[in-house]
C-alpha cells in the first residue's frame, strides 16, 4: 500500500511539473501486468563557458582573457520506476553552498523530481569559474558583487543546463543494459603530499613541478584505474561516464579558460565513438594531481589527455554488460553534518570582510569560509548519495575529498564495481583522512574547513550507502 502510495504521489509530481513521459501509462500498465518497469535514460549537453573578464578559480587567478577551448554542463537523466534522478558534471572548479543549492533546485524541476535526486559536481579545472550565491550575497552587501563569479552568467549557465535536462527527459531512450569497465592510466596521478622520514609532509607536489627531486618521489598513495559505466539499448551504445581522481591542471593561471586535459580526452573519446554521449567525473583528488609528470610546459596538456584517454579507451574495451530494467536501478541518500575546523573564527573572518584595505582576494576567501561556518553552526546537513544501478554502485561525494575515501569506498564492496564522483557542494573545501590533519602540508591547512572528525562521519555514511 505504502508503495502504491509513493507511486501515486511521484506522478502526481511529473505531473504538476507538466512532464509527464507519454510512456508513463504504459510502464503502469506494465506494473499492474506485472512487467518490469522500463528503464529510460537521456544524455544532455550544454555550453558554459565564461564570458571574458570573468573571475576565474573564485578570483584565485587572473580573469578570462581568452577560451582556449569551450567549457560545458553534461549528465544523464534516469527514468525508472522512482522519481528521475539526474547526474550533473560542469566544467568549473567549483560550485558550494548556495551555488549548489540553485543548481540542484533548477534540474531537479526540469526533471520533475526532488533536489535529494539530484548530484552535481565539478571536474575542477582552476582556469573555469566558480558559484556561491551565498558569498556572492555577502561580498554584494559590501560593494563587491561579481568579485568571485560572473553573477548574471551564472544564473544563464543554470537556466541553459535545466532546459537541457528537460529535453534530455522528454528524449530519454529504452535502456536495456548497463555496462562496467575498468581501465589503467599510465602516467598522469600522482599524490601531491610526498612525506619524509618523520611522517610529516616534506613536499607538496603540486599540479605543476618543476623541480626535479620533488617529481622523483614516488607516485604514492593514487587509484591508478578509470572506472566507466555504460546505458546500452541492446547492442546499442548510448552514453559513457567516466570516473578518474586527479586534479585536472596542467599549466593554469594566465586567463586561458580550459575543460584542461581531462576535457581535452573526453574530447578525443568523443572523435573516437561519435555515436554516443561522453561525460566525466572527477573522483577522490584532493591530494591527487599530476605533479610527478607535468612541469607546466605547454605540450604535456595533450601528452596527459592522450594517457587519460587511453585509459578510457581500455575501460571501454574492458566493458562487461548486464541486463537491467527499472527494479536494478535505487536512490539512497544519507545526511551528515560535518564538523566545521576548529580555525574558523567568525568575528575574525568578518573583520577581514569588512576590511576595505584588504586584498579583494583575500575577502573573497574570507566571506566563503563565514559562508560555511554559519551553515555548520545553523546545523545545515551535507547530502550523500549513491545510484544503485545493475550490479554497481555509483557515490556522490562532497569537496576536495582525498583519495583515501575512494579506496575505502571500493573496499567496503569488493564484490562489485564502485565509482566515485567528489566535488559535488564545495563548501568545505579540502576534506583530508584523519591522520593528515597531523602530518601538516597545504591540503590540510586553511584551505580545508573541516576537523580532523570528519573522516569518521563520511565513512559511517559511505557505509551505509554501501549497504
Amino acid at each position: 500500500m505504502r508503495r502504491v502510495l509513493w507511486i501515486l504521489s511521484a506522478t502526481a509530481l511529473m505531473m504538476a511539473s507538466g512532464r509527464l513521459q507519454a510512456a508513463e501509462p504504459l510502464r503502469q500498465a506494465g506494473r499492474q501486468a506485472g512487467m518490469p518497469a522500463l528503464l529510460k535514460v537521456g544524455a544532455f549537453k550544454v555550453d558554459v563557458t565564461p564570458p571574458l573578464g570573468a573571475p576565474l578559480c573564485n578570483a584565485l587567478v587572473q580573469p578570462a582573457k581568452e577560451i582556449v577551448d569551450p567549457l560545458s554542463a553534461r549528465g544523464v537523466v534516469i527514468l525508472s520506476d522512482q522519481a528521475p534522478v539526474v547526474l550533473c558534471a560542469v566544467d568549473w572548479v567549483g560550485i558550494g553552498n548556495g551555488g549548489y543549492s540553485a543548481w540542484r533546485k533548477a534540474l531537479a524541476k526540469a526533471a520533475g523530481t526532488s533536489e535529494s535526486r539530484v548530484a552535481v559536481h565539478c571536474l575542477h579545472q582552476h582556469d573555469a569559474p566558480g558559484c556561491d550565491f551565498d558569498a556572492e550575497e555577502l561580498l554584494a552587501a559590501r560593494g563587491l558583487s561579481g568579485a568571485v563569479f560572473h553573477v548574471a552568467f551564472a544564473h544563464e549557465a543554470i537556466r541553459r543546463a535545466a532546459e537541457a535536462v528537460k529535453d534530455a527527459t522528454a528524449n530519454a531512450q529504452p535502456v536495456t543494459h548497463v555496462g562496467y569497465g575498468i581501465g589503467r592510466v599510465d602516467q598522469v596521478a600522482s599524490n601531491r603530499r610526498v612525506l619524509g622520514p618523520d611522517g610529516k609532509v616534506k613536499y607538496v607536489r603540486y599540479s605543476s613541478t618543476k623541480d626535479e627531486a620533488i617529481r622523483a618521489a614516488p607516485e604514492g598513495v593514487i587509484d591508478p584505474d578509470v572506472r566507466l559505466v555504460s546505458f546500452w539499448n541492446g547492442d546499442k551504445p548510448l552514453i559513457s561516464i567516466t570516473y578518474y581522481a586527479t586534479h585536472p591542471q596542467s599549466y593554469y593561471g594566465q586567463g586561458g579558460v580550459s575543460a584542461e586535459f581531462p576535457g581535452l580526452a573526453r574530447s578525443l573519446r568523443e572523435k573516437a565513438l561519435p555515436e554516443i554521449a561522453h561525460i566525466h567525473f572527477n573522483g577522490a583528488s584532493g591530494n591527487v594531481a599530476a605533479g610527478k609528470y607535468n612541469d607546466g610546459s605547454k605540450p604535456l596538456r595533450g601528452i596527459l589527455a592522450e594517457r587519460l584517454a587511453a585509459g578510457m579507451k581500455k575501460a571501454w574495451e574492458n566493458t562487461q554488460k548486464t541486463p537491467v530494467t527499472a527494479a536494478d536501478v535505487d536512490w539512497r541518500t544519507v545526511s551528515v553534518a560535518l564538523p566545521p575546523s576548529p580555525g574558523l573564527d567568525e568575528a575574525a573572518l568578518l573583520k577581514i570582510v569588512d576590511d576595505s584595505a584588504a586584498k579583494p582576494v583575500d575577502r573573497v576567501r574570507a566571506a566563503r569560509n563565514v559562508v560555511w561556518l554559519r551553515r555548520m553552526k545553523m546545523g545545515d546537513k551535507i547530502e550523500l548519495g549513491c545510484l544503485k544501478l545493475g550490479p554497481g554502485y555509483i557515490l556522490q561525494m562532497p569537496g576536495e575529498l582525498f583519495i583515501e575515501y575512494q579506496l575505502a569506498a571500493e573496499k567496503m564492496r569488493p564484490d562489485a564495481p564502485v565509482c566515485m564522483a567528489a566535488y559535488g557542494d564545495y563548501g568545505p573545501g579540502y576534506i583530508g583522512t584523519a591522520i593528515a590533519y597531523s602530518q601538516g602540508g597545504y591540503e590540510t591547512g586553511p584551505v580545508s574547513r573541516v576537523a580532523p572528525e570528519v573522516e569518521k562521519v563520511l565513512m559511517d555514511g559511505m557505509k551505509e550507502l554501501l549497504k
